[in-house]
């Protein structure tokens, strides 16, 4: 029975407890060496941002902004903040509040934590992790299907098989425009069709109806006007050329002309990459082109494109597929028994630690016997053994803990004895 004195997280916020968060080390690790072998850098940006940042980069009438972001008025100056539900605004932000692309485009990273109120289910939480990439100041196609390599090339090295591509393109800002009319036209001769949430998106965001997921609206979709059909010869030519590039590189994808995302600021270029045993939330990384971004939040016009992929999607991924870690080696367990022993303990610790080894020093007292437990139990390589009698001597007692005869080694000469022996295997 639980105890109701006891405080919990909050829901769909979620403990990553020590078992867990070896994985979580190593995936954190993987993915800063393969980003930045790609020349981007690391850029960290506030939890909080202005409420307006998010309002204006990603749409008034999208699900974030409607319905989906932690904001709030400070009670001290009264400023409007939100919990940032994505990266990429702030990230922009970040970029023209420090002039980052005075002198040169920026290849840019970041991870960290993001919020949005939605109902949690596997995949999908109110706090959740991602890892953004953003390529700012880049206008050309090369740099798209840069970033659809990289991702190739990270379920490559996590060794992740079943990740499919999704592609597609939403033109320019002209393109989309006279398919908004088209689009407002065709459903106001379906409205009886539409669903709530497509009535109330058909003057205000109509692309977003086609990314509906209502089975009883797929074929009314399905005949819905293309925004291919409206394409200009720039948009389909950088389309074209991004298609030759992968298919240079032998990357699969498949064209879905409903693909939109659920962001204002996207232009051309967006994908998907989709896992399908993830079930409703299949999508593990998604990104694409949002070269009006950065004049949007009060930048010069420039081009970007970037991504971002679901931390606790892509571990469940890996889990799924039987991946575990074992917790980080343990060198040594260093146990004393003794007034003088007690004292010379956490010297003879320090000085290994110095050494690169890996230490627990037994702490709060207990029997030898209690503390032999603990050492065998903590998986260590090694007890180092000090009693009153060892350290008037000079000598500690160095056990093997997985077979070997123990011996007496001098203080100084530990490290340098311990390191030969994990080396000897």
């Amino acid at each position: 029975m639980s105890n109701p004195l006891l405080l919990q997280a909050v829901r769909g916020m979620n403990d990553i407890l020590p078992d867990e968060a070896g994985l979580w080390l190593w995936f954190e690790d993987t993915v800063r060496d393969w980003v930045e072998s790609y020349g981007y850098r690391n850029i960290r940006m506030p939890l909080l941002e202005p409420t307006a940042l998010f309002k204006r980069a990603i749409g008034e009438v999208t699900d974030i902004v409607e319905k989906e972001m932690y904001s709030f008025e400070d009670s001290l100056n009264g400023d409007h903040l939100t919990l940032r539900p994505e990266g990429t605004a702030s990230c922009v932000r970040a970029s023209l509040q420090h002039s980052l692309l005075y002198n040169a485009p920026q290849r840019l990273y970041y991870s960290g934590a993001m919020f949005r109120h939605e109902r949690p289910q596997k995949g999908r939480y109110r706090q959740f992790h991602q890892v953004g990439v953003e390529a700012l100041g880049f206008s050309g196609p090369d740099i798209d299907a840069e970033q659809i390599l990289m991702c190739a090339r990270l379920w490559r090295k996590l060794g992740l098989r079943d990740i499919t591509l999704q592609l597609n393109t939403l033109g320019d800002i002209e393109a989309r425009q006279r398919h908004r009319v088209k689009l407002i036209s065709y459903f106001e001769q379906h409205c009886g069709l539409l669903d709530a949430d497509a009535t109330r998106r058909l003057h205000s965001n109509p692309l977003r109806i086609l990314d509906s997921k209502n089975p009883a609206m797929q074929e009314l979709i399905l005949a819905a006007p293309k925004l291919m059909d409206e394409l200009d010869d720039d948009a389909l030519r950088h389309f074209e050329e991004l298609q030759k590039i992968l298919h240079r590189h032998e990357i699969a994808y498949e064209i879905n002309p409903r693909l939109v995302r659920g962001l204002d600021y996207y232009n051309r270029t967006v994908f998907e990459w989709v896992a399908t045993r993830l079930g409703a939330q299949a999508t593990v990384c998604a990104g694409g082109r949002f070269d009006g971004l950065i004049e949007q939040i009060g930048g010069k016009s420039a081009a970007a494109a970037g991504f971002a992929m679901g931390i606790e999607r892509i571990l469940a991924l890996l889990q799924e597929d039987g991946m575990t870690l074992p917790p980080a080696p343990l060198d040594v367990y260093v146990i004393h028994q003794g007034e003088m022993a007690y004292d010379m303990s956490s010297l003879v610790a320090e000085n290994l630690r110095d050494f690169g080894l890996r230490v627990l020093l037994h702490c709060s007292g207990g029997s030898f016997k209690s503390q032999m437990k603990k050492a065998d139990a903590s998986c260590a390589r090694f007890a180092v053994i000090l009693g009153d009698n060892e350290v008037r001597s000079g000598l500690a007692t160095l056990k093997p803990l997985r077979g070997g005869e123990q011996i007496q080694v001098e203080f100084d000469a530990l490290p340098v004895k311990i390191n030969e022996l994990i080396k000897q295997g």
